[in-house]
């Protein structure tokens, strides 16, 4: 009786109750029912009549659910194609990559790889910890994700994790595996318990709610970051899972509740290049990764639990993150094992060098190097002499041998090949600019703020112009570029010590009311500049001076910049950043035009054509790392930068701008060494790093210059002319 009344409840609805209320009170208002709905009217009223119809309806419904579970059933499971194969993969993780990943592991192994295959064998089996860096291109990272299928089809691990250096990377790690039950044939011939059902889904989320297999649910799971294999008997991945986080991520919290109510944590952990180029530069990020490694990661399989884990890594610089986990004595418990694309280097490198240079000319000439490889051939035997190649078998297709395609590596690029494939970065590859905020704090020099040493000659100013504040800087130069940063600040004063752009209470458009954003850009920066400008600025021993070369950033409002350009005077000029590849033509390399100024990594374009505003091109990559080179130098050193004050902590958001801003990687071309600048994620407040910038600029405008510094072309061309002279003097006697 109360199964049929709430078939009763499901079946009638709202609208048929409704309906059945509308005509009852159409009877009692006196109007006439048509033959229909008396006959309606008839069937609810009627008990008989009224239980047949929900009988119907209840047959109807029981149709429909029957159908959608047999839709959601994913039927018989394939047959396995080879149970010998598949039990015999699933004991060796070399056979188990060999077998069914045959595409990516299609050359011969090389000792190094069956060291560390057994090392992932034995973590994942016994537990423990392995870290491995193996050269760029050795499949590491394809080895890890062979691995993490292996640990889950076999049984051995439950809940596996991958983890990257970040969010991109991490996904791309998970998208690898999920690519692999996708469209891997192969292991859907071994492996139908498990792969069958992932492939029933169709790659499409929605259809894991409801899947079943001889009418139970599976309870798989097919999300971004997690997969929950599905319940199958007889199947060793039955409940298991496999989620993803980064490093730069939440690591803490990567549970799964199995259908029973059990808490599945992780009892592997996979890492794959925990840092990057960034983070490998910066000692305090390498620090809190490694917090992070030693601490969140291993903790993740819970109070007293162990957890296996496998890091592979890449060298990037001496002491980053995988020199350090690398390292027996700092890290003993991650095993470390360091792997080569050359142990041994060969030992005529006269014949190297000659091939190299055949090489390059033959690059050089629109060729393909095919010179150099003859070359190669015709002295192959002494070329190869004393030389120990680690994997014999890696060589591109137009290559004789390993050894011509590493030392081909090392000739473009030395130090990129010591850091990525010898993982032996070199000491200083970080070419010492690698700058902290603490560094910046500490170049406090006791004076006070607007306080000129006696030996400066030169005061210049920068200006950074945006909607709501205006950042500023002043620094004070002796001849050879040795720097006093004497004051800094935005317009209007914020008047408290930490504040970004976003969170600042004073803006430009409250100084003026009722004006818009170009009035209050104009307003604001001609009260800075005529203020300073006015100001005498008082040197040790009383004397004063006045600023000699100001610039204003032009890239944002070269019209407003231009109007109190032309309205404050000459000693300010309009700016604009230019931020010159190792690809690109110096500065030193341009031809001079009629009308065009050229100086040390600045000059002034003839702008009468272009009917621009004039302005100075400053090459920003030269000069960040030129500021940040000062900055990094022992105080009292010839060139070096100070700050004033005697408490660092006063400049921590300014030293925040200077040293934690942005990143550079170093890039080569033309003979020559840049560091390309880049904001980081996130683009965080770099403006009085382009203050600084745009000072130091400023001061080789007025005359400053180091040591070595090239001489300006016109005393180039008059020495020349002054030694052909007398060299025709000489002559004529």
């Amino acid at each position: 009786m109360r199964e049929k009344k709430r078939i009763s409840s499901n079946v009638l609805g709202f609208v048929q109750k409704q309906r059945h209320l509308l005509l009852l009170q159409k009877v009692k208002s006196g109007q006439t029912l048509s033959a229909h709905e008396a006959r309606e009217l008839n069937r609810y009223e009627n008990p008989v009549q009224k239980q047949s119809l929900l009988d119907s309806q209840a047959r109807d419904l029981a149709k429909k659910n029957a159908a959608r579970r047999a839709a959601q059933d994913i039927g018989a499971l394939p047959e396995v194609v080879d149970p010998v194969r598949k039990a015999a993969t699933l004991k060796s993780l070399r056979l188990f990559c060999e077998t069914y990943f045959p595409q990516a592991f299609y050359l011969e192994w090389s000792a190094d790889h069956l060291k560390v295959i057994a090392k992932i064998e034995e973590a994942v089996t016994s537990g423990g910890l392995f870290a491995f860096a193996m050269p760029r291109g050795s499949g590491k990272t394809t080895l890890t994700i062979a691995a993490a299928i292996w640990a889950v089809f076999s049984g051995i691990s439950r809940s596996v994790c991958l983890i990257g250096s970040a969010v991109g990377q991490s996904l791309a790690l998970f998208q690898g595996v999920q690519a692999s039950l996708i469209g891997n044939d192969l292991l859907l011939e071994d492996f139908p318990e498990i792969v069958f059902p992932v492939r029933a889904l169709e790659n499409n989320a929605h259809r894991q709610r409801g899947q079943r297999y001889k009418d139970e649910l599976t309870f798989i799971v097919w999300g971004i970051k997690k997969i929950v294999f599905p319940t199958i008997p007889g199947s060793l991945a039955s409940g298991h899972a496999i989620t993803v986080t980064s490093l730069d991520s939440n690591i803490r919290g990567q549970i799964h509740t199995t259908v029973e109510g059990k808490i599945l944590r992780p009892d592997l952990v996979l890492i794959d290049d925990p840092q990057t180029r960034e983070s490998a530069g910066a000692p305090e990020q390498t620090r809190k990764r490694l917090q992070i490694l030693n601490g969140d990661v291993l903790g993740l399989s819970g109070p007293g639990k162990k957890i296996s884990g496998l890091l592979t890594c890449t060298k990037i610089y001496d002491n980053d993150l995988a020199d350090q986990i690398l390292n027996r004595k700092k890290n003993p418990y991650w095993q470390g094992e360091c792997t080569k694309m050359l142990y041994k280097f060969p030992t005529n490198i006269k014949l190297w060098d000659e091939y190299s240079q055949i090489r390059a000319e033959s690059f050089q000439s629109g060729g393909n190097a095919s010179e150099g490889t003859a070359w190669y051939a015709e002295h192959r035997e002494a070329m190869d002499e004393g030389a120990e190649v680690a994997w014999p078998q890696r060589k591109q297709d137009d290559e004789l041998s390993a050894l011509q395609h590493a030392m081909n590596l090392y000739y473009r690029d030395a130090a990129a090949f010591m850091a990525e494939y010898q993982n032996e970065p070199k000491t200083g590859d970080k070419d010492d600019i690698l700058l902290t905020v603490d560094d910046v704090m500490a170049k406090v020099n006791d004076r006070k703020r607007g306080e000129i040493p006696l030996k400066c000659q030169y005061l210049t100013m920068f200006c950074d112009v945006h909607d709501t504040l205006i950042y500023y800087c002043v620094c004070a130069w002796e001849d050879d570029f040795t720097g006093y940063i004497v004051d800094y600040g935005t317009y209007p004063e914020q008047k408290r010590l930490i504040f970004t752009m976003k969170t600042a209470t004073r803006k430009l458009s409250g100084e003026i009311v009722g004006a818009g954003i170009d009035a209050a850009i104009q307003s604001g920066l001609n009260n800075l500049i005529t203020d300073y400008l006015a100001r005498n600025w008082h040197r040790t021993g009383g004397a004063t001076m006045r600023i000699d070369r100001g610039f204003i950033d032009s890239g944002y409002k070269p019209g407003i910049v231009e109007n109190v350009r032309r309205k404050v005077g000459n000693i300010i000029m309009s700016s604009r950043g230019v931020g010159l590849k190792a690809a690109s033509r110096p500065m030193s390399s341009y031809i001079k035009k009629p009308g065009e100024r050229y100086g040390f990594h600045w000059y002034i374009p003839n702008v009468n054509k272009t009917n621009e505003f004039p302005y100075v091109a400053i090459d920003v990559n030269f000069w960040k790392t030129f500021v940040q080179e000062r900055l990094k130098m022992v105080m009292g050193d010839k060139g070096g930068m100070t700050i004033f004050g005697n408490m660092g902590s006063m400049h921590s958001q300014f030293a925040e701008h200077i040293a934690n801003s942005e990143f550079w990687v170093r890039t080569q071309g033309h003979g020559r060494t840049v560091h390309e600048w880049t904001a980081k994620v996130g683009r965080p407040d770099n403006h009085w790093f382009d203050c600084l910038v745009g000072c130091a600029c400023a001061a080789a405008m007025c005359g400053c210059k180091v040591d070595g510094q090239a001489l300006k072309t016109t005393e180039r061309k008059q020495i020349t002319l002054s030694e052909l002279q007398k060299q025709r003097q000489a002559n004529n006697v």
